[in-house]
C-alpha cells in the first residue's frame, strides 16, 4: 500500500507533523482492529458452525424420537397382539381333545402342529405344556426344559386366570450356542368349573420381533437398543462399530459401562443427552400392562457427532468460505477508512492548529526574535489582566516584570536547549504563572519565533501555603489522627506516630491500635458521634498495646449533609485514669456513651462500692409489643426497633445512668443514686420521648430498688417480677417493686 509523505495543499504547514503519515500509533490501531476484526469473525463463524451442527444434531434427535414413539407403540401392539395368540393356541381343538383324552397319539398331533407354528412364525421360540402342579408335560424344544413355573401363578392363591395372559420378564436363554433374549407368555386352560387343567406357556424372541417391526431402525450411523430398567441390555448388541461406553453384549449393563447417560434415563421417562461423542434419545416403553406388574423398558438409540459433522460438511465449507470473504472485505474497509482519515485530517490539521491555539483553554502567546509579542489569545489576556489589543507589539519581558538576569538567563535557555520552563510572579496583578517557552523555526524563512504557554497557578501556590501552615499547626504536643467512619487511618501528626510507635506506616486501622473492646463497641461509638457529634473516654493500656500510658481519647465526627460521618477527627492526651484499673476492660467512656453487654454491666455494678449500690435503681424495659413480632419471621423488625429505640435513648440518658442490652427486646438501666420517686419519674420521661417518635407502642417498664447484699442476677429479678406487674395492668406501664423506704420513713 501507498503511503504519502505529505499533503499537496496552498496552505503552508506550520510543522511537519501535520502530513499524512502512519505514526505508530494509526498502526497499531489499524493492527488492533483487524486483529479484533478476525477474532471476531473467528468466533462467530465457530458458532454458526456449531449451531448448524447442534441445530441438525436436534433434528436428528426429534426425528429419531418419533421413530422410537413409532417403535413403542407397535411393540406394545405386538405384545398385545401375541397375547391374544398364546390365547388362541391355549383353545385349539388339537390341545382341547389331549387334555380331554390324554395320548401318545394326541400328543404327537400337538407337538407337530406346534412345530409347523414355529418354522412359520418367526418370533415364536417355542411352545410348552405344563400340568395343574407346574411340571412339564411335553414341549417343542429342550431349551426351555429347566424353566420353573412362579410360585404365584400356581394354585388357588393366584391372581390371574380364565382368559388373562401372563407376561414374563425378559430373560436369556442359550440356543443353538447363542443367547438369546425371549419372554413368555402363559394361558390358563380351564375347567367349567375354573379348576385348571394346565399351562400353556408361549416363548417370543424378542430379537426377531423388533426386527419384525422395523428392521430399518437397526443401523450402523442410529442404531437401536433395548434395556431393562435396570441398565441391562436386551436387544441391539453386536454393532459393527459401537461406542466405547456403550454396552455391546447382551446382558452388559449401561449403568456401569455409562453411569451419566444411565442416571438421566432412571430420573426421566424421556429424553435427549448429548455428549462429546454422540447424542443420544431415550424413551421408556410399557410393552404390558397386568396385575400389580408392569413391563417397562428402554428404547435407546444414539448417533455419533462424526456422522453428523460428515453430513454438515458441505454447509461447514460453506459458511466457512463466507466468513473469509467477509474478512477480507471489512479488513480492506477498515484500511480505506483510516486512509481517509489520514488524508482528511492532514489537510484540516494546520487550519485546526491555528484556530484551537488560541481558541483553548491554555494561555498562549507568539514572540519573535526581537521580544516583541506578535499575537495572543483571550486566556493570557486575562491571565495578564490586560487586553489582547494591548499586548500587541508589547515587551515580552515588561509584560512578565522580568528583571534582566531573568531574561538573559531564558534567552540562553532557549538557544541551547530550544525550551524553558519556570515560575513567574506578577506582582502587579498578584498572580504566580508556570509558563514553557519553546522555540520554533518557521517553515519558509530561517527566522525563528517563541510559543509561549503558561496556566494560573496562585491559587495551587496559595493552596501549598496554607497546606504548610496547616501541617505546622498539626505538630502540637496533642496527638491527632484523622480516620473514616470505618476507623481507617487517613492522616497523623508526627506526635500520634510516636506515641504509637508507628515508624510511617499508616495501613493500620485506629481500632486496632485501641484494642479489641474499642473495636466491638465501634458501632455503637459511631451512633453516638453522629447524634452528639463526639464520643470522649479513658483508654487503658492493654496486652500488646503501642502505648503504656492512659490516654483521654476525643473522637469528633465531620458529617456529611445526610448525616453520615464522613470523617473522624482523633485527638489523643496522656492523663491520670479517673476509675479504678482492672483486667476487664480498658476503655472507660460516661456512661451515656456505648450500650454495654450484661456480662459487662455486672462486671460495671461489681466494681461499685456498697454504699452506692445502695443508692441506685435498676430500670427494666420490655420493647416486644405482644402479637406484632411474635414470629421468627418478624426478629428482623424486632432488631431494628431495639437499635432506634437505643439511639433515642443515648441521646437523653443522663452521665452517671448505664444502658446495657439484656436479651432481645429488653434494655437494662442502672440510674445511680435515685429513689423510687425519680426513678419513676425518669421512666415517664422515657415513655415521654419514645411517645414523641413513635416508638412506645407495647413498652413496659419494671423498677427495683437495691436491697443490701444483693446480686446483680438478685436485682434484675427483682425487677422483672415489677415488669411482669406492668404487663398485667391494664391502665399503666410502668411499675414498681422492691422500693427502699425514704428517710422520712426511718423517722416514723
Amino acid at each position: 500500500m501507498f503511503k504519502r509523505k505529505v499533503v499537496s495543499s496552498s496552505n503552508p504547514l506550520l510543522i511537519s507533523s501535520q502530513a499524512a503519515r502512519w505514526s505508530q500509533q494509526h498502526i497499531l490501531s489499524l493492527l488492533s482492529q483487524l486483529i479484533i476484526l478476525l477474532i471476531a469473525v473467528f468466533i462467530i463463524t465457530n458458532m454458526v458452525v456449531n449451531l448448524g451442527e447442534r441445530r441438525l444434531q436436534e433434528d436428528w434427535a426429534d426425528q429419531r424420537y418419533s421413530e422410537l414413539q413409532t417403535v413403542a407403540s407397535l411393540a406394545s401392539d405386538k405384545v398385545a397382539f401375541l397375547q391374544f395368540r398364546t390365547q388362541t393356541f391355549a383353545k385349539a381343538e388339537l390341545l382341547r381333545q389331549y387334555l380331554q383324552q390324554p395320548s401318545k397319539a394326541q400328543q404327537r398331533k400337538v407337538t407337530d402342529s406346534w412345530s409347523s407354528l414355529t418354522q412359520n412364525i418367526p418370533e415364536l421360540l417355542g411352545l410348552s405344556l405344563y400340568d395343574p402342579q407346574g411340571n412339564l408335560r411335553f414341549s417343542t424344544t429342550d431349551s426351555f426344559d429347566n424353566m420353573q413355573l412362579p410360585a404365584a401363578l400356581l394354585g388357588s392363591g393366584r391372581n390371574m386366570g380364565g382368559s388373562d395372559i401372563y407376561t414374563s420378564p425378559m430373560s436369556f436363554t442359550p440356543i443353538d450356542g447363542r443367547l438369546e433374549p425371549y419372554f413368555y407368555q402363559l394361558s390358563w386352560i380351564e375347567n367349567p368349573d375354573q379348576s385348571v387343567k394346565g399351562y400353556l406357556v408361549t416363548y417370543n424372541s424378542i430379537t426377531k420381533l423388533l426386527e419384525s417391526i422395523k428392521p430399518a431402525f437397526f443401523n450402523q450411523n442410529s442404531p437401536m437398543l433395548l434395556l431393562d430398567t435396570q441398565g441391562f441390555l436386551y436387544a441391539g448388541a453386536n454393532q459393527p462399530e459401537p461406542l466405547s461406553n456403550m454396552p455391546d453384549s447382551l446382558g452388559s449393563s449401561l449403568k456401569q459401562t455409562y453411569p451419566d447417560l444411565w442416571k438421566d434415563m432412571a430420573m426421566n421417562n424421556f429424553g435427549q443427552f448429548y455428549s462429546n461423542d454422540a447424542t443420544f434419545v431415550y424413551l421408556k416403553v410399557e410393552l404390558t400392562s397386568q396385575y400389580e406388574t408392569k413391563r417397562e423398558y428402554f428404547l435407546l438409540s444414539y448417533i455419533r457427532h462424526d456422522d453428523i459433522a460428515a453430513r454438515y460438511l458441505e454447509w461447514r465449507m460453506v459458511i466457512l468460505i463466507a466468513g473469509v470473504l467477509i474478512a477480507l472485505l471489512a479488513s480492506a474497509l477498515i484500511v480505506l477508512r483510516h486512509l481517509f482519515v489520514l488524508e482528511r485530517r492532514a489537510k484540516l490539521n494546520s487550519l485546526q492548529l491555528s484556530h484551537g491555539l488560541f481558541n483553548s483553554e491554555i494561555s498562549c502567546l507568539i514572540v519573535n526574535d526581537s521580544g516583541r509579542i506578535s499575537s495572543a489569545n483571550t486566556k493570557a489576556a486575562k491571565a495578564l489582566a490586560l487586553s489582547v489589543d494591548t499586548l500587541t507589539d508589547r515587551n515580552f519581558q515588561r509584560v512578565l516584570q522580568l528583571d534582566n538576569d531573568r531574561f538573559e538567563q531564558i534567552k540562553e535557555a532557549l538557544a541551547h536547549h530550544q525550551q524553558w520552563r519556570g515560575e513567574v510572579s506578577i506582582e502587579s496583578v498578584n498572580s504566580t504563572l508556570q509558563t514553557h517557552i519553546r522555540r520554533e523555526l518557521c517553515p519558509n524563512s530561517k527566522e525563528s519565533y517563541w510559543l509561549v504557554t503558561f496556566e494560573d497557578i496562585t491559587i495551587l501556590y496559595d493552596s501549598q501555603r496554607q497546606a504548610y501552615l496547616y501541617q505546622l499547626l498539626s505538630d502540637s504536643a496533642v496527638a491527632t489522627a484523622l480516620t473514616d467512619s470505618s476507623g481507617k487511618l487517613i492522616k497523623c501528626n508526627s506526635q500520634f506516630d510516636h506515641l504509637m510507635v508507628l515508624n510511617g506506616e499508616t495501613d493500620i486501622p485506629i481500632t486496632d491500635l485501641l484494642g479489641s473492646e474499642l473495636k466491638n463497641q465501634w458501632q455503637n461509638i459511631c451512633a453516638q458521634i453522629s447524634l452528639q457529634g463526639e464520643w470522649t473516654a479513658q483508654i487503658m493500656p492493654f496486652t500488646q498495646s503501642r502505648y503504656n500510658q492512659c490516654l483521654k481519647t476525643t473522637l469528633a465526627g465531620q458529617l456529611t449533609f445526610d448525616g453520615d460521618i464522613e470523617y473522624l477527627i482523633c485527638t489523643f492526651e496522656e492523663t491520670v485514669p479517673t476509675v479504678a484499673v482492672h483486667n476487664s476492660s480498658n476503655v472507660f467512656g460516661h456512661s451515656s456513651a456505648i450500650v454495654l453487654r450484661l456480662t459487662e454491666l455486672e462486671h460495671h455494678f461489681n466494681n461499685l462500692n456498697e454504699q452506692t449500690k445502695i443508692q441506685s435503681s435498676l430500670l427494666v424495659m420490655d420493647i416486644n409489643p405482644e402479637g406484632i413480632f411474635s414470629s421468627m419471621g418478624n426478629m428482623s423488625q424486632l432488631e431494628k426497633r431495639q437499635k432506634d429505640i437505643e439511639l433515642q435513648l443515648l441521646i437523653e440518658l443522663p452521665l452517671n445512668y448505664q444502658m446495657a442490652q439484656w436479651q432481645l427486646g429488653k434494655l437494662v438501666i442502672l440510674l445511680p443514686e435515685t429513689n423510687a420517686t425519680s426513678a419513676h419519674q425518669y421512666a415517664m420521661n422515657v415513655m415521654h420521648c419514645l411517645a414523641e417518635n413513635q416508638l412506645a407502642e407495647g413498652i413496659n417498664i419494671g423498677i427495683a430498688g437495691y436491697m443490701s447484699p444483693q446480686s446483680l442476677e438478685q436485682y434484675l429479678a427483682n425487677a422483672e417480677i415489677a415488669l411482669k406487674r406492668a404487663k398485667q395492668s391494664v391502665d399503666q406501664n410502668i411499675c414498681q417493686a422492691f422500693t427502699r423506704p425514704t428517710y422520712a420513713d426511718h423517722l416514723n
